[in-house]
């Protein structure tokens, strides 16, 4: 499944009256789950497991293309430095390694993450101000 295919589900997950969807096949693994009018990020599974889907979802078959980033720690993803600043990268964009890609709010204290490796931006996997969690996919990249 592509970065398309995933945020065509995820947008016909949030029109829908589910309030919690998993897709499993071989190694990767994509939850959503409503909460307060959050939804849950793409998530990678550590083992096989067989497809599971609501009764009215066809079965796809999922794949993500390339690499990604992760969060280093649980907190709050910021994409910008401040609500009227551009964001700090954007999809196309090209990115050197050391260059601030987003803040992550944790306990009151804003973190810049640095992309760890040149890459170029394929996909943002998380919305602005989402809640994010230890090793939760934030960027779908590909190295450089």
């Amino acid at each position: 499944m592509d970065m398309k295919q995933i945020k065509t589900l995820l947008q016909e997950f949030d029109a829908s009256t589910l309030s919690k969807l998993k897709i499993t096949q071989d190694a990767f693994s994509i939850e959503f789950e409503k909460n307060i009018g959050v939804v849950a990020a793409p998530m990678m599974a550590a083992a096989p497991v067989a497809v599971a889907a609501a009764p009215s979802e066809t079965p796809v078959s999922p794949v993500i293309a390339g690499d990604v980033i992760v969060s280093p720690m649980v907190g709050t993803f910021y994409a910008a430095p401040s609500p009227d600043s551009a964001p700090f990268v954007k999809v196309g964009d090209r990115v050197k390694k050391g260059q601030v890609i987003a803040v992550l709010e944790a306990m009151k204290i804003m973190n810049e993450l640095e992309a760890e490796f040149d890459c170029k931006i394929l996909s943002v996997l998380v919305s602005d101000a989402q809640a994010v969690e230890y090793d939760m996919p934030l960027f779908a990249v590909e190295k450089l």
